[in-house]
């Protein structure tokens, strides 16, 4: 079977994966539970890729992804539950439909009017999808019962508590000043002393995620998101922590053979020659 340029053929491909008898093993043994953490896994090198700036790498990676959606979409056939082609409908049809101003008569709308429609059209899919699960016999989705529902377990947990925050924020459910939010997290770290000093390890994980989730909210009110500061902490820290290396490397020595005090040096050294240089 020859590549191609055309989705059928990687549709083709997929379905010569999963052929009993004829199929690749390790494809055949897999579902969606277990396919999963695939899918999320190349989303975030899709997201590296992106960071990177490397656009030769971005086009593999779309293509390892939009695989997990061939993948999933070829299991859900086989259970005759639905194939690639109804997948397709269902993104155009929802982009039309939330798109009035593009593809149907409403026109000239400002970027605010838009965003309100857009909520509108999805207040609408959401009482409609309730409908069609009622006739279908299926119970009502949790998210039709709290304004925190809806919001995927999968989630980074930084992400999440963001968006499980804003939630609550948009009943009133927050501090108005940011401030506040800054003495919860002073309250959180003497609570995660205290578990601390008690030697109870189930005690600091709890406090330590409670810190955490406070720090999260801090993000929030700074309007800095949470997932992509803490990445780009991350990033400056690598970064200087090879600096402290490179200058152990020119002396003949790794980071194994210098004290802590000698690296805790060079580290002020590096992260001083950073701000010097702008």
């Amino acid at each position: 079977m020859q590549p191609s340029r055309d989705i059928a053929r990687l549709i083709e491909i997929m379905a010569a994966l999963r052929t009993p008898g004829t199929g690749c093993p390790w494809d055949l043994e897999q579902d969606f539970a277990s396919v999963a953490p695939y899918t999320i896994e190349e989303a975030y090198e899709v997201a590296d890729a992106i960071a990177r700036g490397d656009l030769l790498d971005l086009k593999d990676e779309l293509g390892d992804l939009l695989l997990q959606v061939v993948f999933h979409a070829r299991m859900a056939e086989e259970e005759g539950a639905f194939a690639f082609p109804d997948v397709v409908e269902a993104i155009t049809s929802k982009l039309v439909r939330r798109h009035p101003h593009v593809f149907g008569n409403t026109r000239d709308l400002t970027p605010a009017e838009v965003k309100t429609l857009w909520h509108r059209i999805k207040l609408d899919e959401k009482a409609a999808k309730a409908a069609m699960r009622a006739e279908a016999g299926l119970p009502p989705k949790d998210e039709d019962r709290s304004v925190l529902s809806g919001v995927p377990f999968t989630l980074p947990a930084l992400t999440r508590a963001w968006k499980l925050q804003t939630r609550a924020s948009s009943v009133g459910f927050d501090w108005n000043d940011a401030r506040l939010v800054l003495d919860k997290i002073k309250e959180e770290v003497a609570e995660v002393d205290e578990a601390l000093a008690s030697g109870d390890k189930a005690a600091m994980r709890e406090e330590v995620g409670d810190l955490l989730f406070a720090v999260a909210n801090l993000a929030r009110h700074l309007d800095a998101d949470p997932e992509g500061a803490l990445s780009a902490a991350n990033t400056k820290f690598e970064r200087r922590f090879k600096g402290v290396e490179a200058a152990l490397e020119a002396e003949g020595r790794t980071a194994k053979e210098a004290s802590l005090d000698e690296m805790e040096a060079l580290w002020r050294a590096v992260k001083k020659a950073e701000k010097a240089g702008g």
